[in-house]
């Protein structure tokens, strides 16, 4: 029998590609997303069910898990990937954006891991892959709260890769660095206010910064996706593209001071 994959963020970039990947290689997906009725290629595809779901929703989630285990008996994979980047000074973000990256990047993907976490306990098996980011080992200026969200999906991965290990359920991270895809358009804000200059050479220096970068192509990251579901290992972290690489040795081999020192020469502090 088929195996089958239960993917969060469908719609476009990373969480597409991946959908796309799985389905050629024979896989049963459940490609969710919050607008499934504006999917057209997705839900053209064969084994492949687009539903609704909202990670904000918890209604949406638990309609979503039980209609895809309705539609093929089981969820083998579970993907994590719906995702929201606030970037800008602290200061300037409102309280709805701050909320809104922690309900999506941390509380959004516990609601969807609580929700199928029975089925796998029930079989006893199951893979869990949660899409953290480079951004969840080291952090940037002006990223305190995206940086925040995904240390703390490290954070309780790791965690949840002991817990849930007792039940024969394996949890792994994937940490994709700058990426080829629309996430900055769709689903990254930028906060800014001209009101306050201070800040407007960080910001200047971050944005040029970014923008000297190696972006991976969202194949590449679905390739790495897939690896992590379906390698059968204890592996815990998977670092992907080579931007993510060479900012976790810097990490490995600085100490604090000298990483810190790094950091603000790159981003010309």
């Amino acid at each position: 029998m088929s195996q089958t994959v239960f993917i969060t963020g469908a719609s476009t970039g990373i969480g597409r590609e991946t959908a796309k990947l799985f389905q050629a290689r024979g896989w049963n997906v459940i490609a969710t997303m919050r607008t499934p009725e504006n999917e057209a290629e997705l839900s053209k595809l064969d084994k492949v069910r687009v539903l609704r779901l909202d990670v904000t929703d918890e209604a949406s989630i638990g309609d979503a898990v039980a209609e895809g285990i309705s539609a093929f008996g089981a969820i083998d994979v579970l993907i994590n990937n719906a995702g929201f980047g606030a970037y800008g000074p602290l200061e300037a973000t409102s309280p709805e954006t701050i909320r809104r990256q922690f309900d999506t990047n941390v509380v959004g993907l516990l609601a969807v891991t609580r929700a199928v976490l029975p089925h796998m306990r029930r079989r006893g098996q199951g893979t869990i892959v949660n899409i953290s980011s480079m951004g969840g080992r080291v952090a940037f200026p002006l990223g305190s709260l995206y940086h925040g969200s995904k240390f703390a999906v490290e954070g309780l991965s790791e965690a949840l890769a002991y817990e849930l290990g007792a039940i024969g359920v394996r949890v792994k991270l994937v940490e994709p660095g700058m990426t080829k895809s629309d996430f900055g358009s769709r689903s990254l804000v930028f906060s800014a206010d001209e009101s306050m200059p201070e800040y407007a050479a960080l910001v200047k220096g971050t944005v040029e910064a970014f923008a000297t970068l190696p972006a991976a192509e969202t194949s590449d990251v679905a390739e790495a996706i897939f690896a992590a579901a379906t390698d059968g290992k204890d592996r815990l972290r998977y670092p992907t593209g080579d931007d993510t690489n060479m900012f976790i040795d810097m990490r490995r081999q600085q100490d604090d001071e000298a990483f810190t020192q790094s950091l603000k020469r790159m981003f010309n502090m």
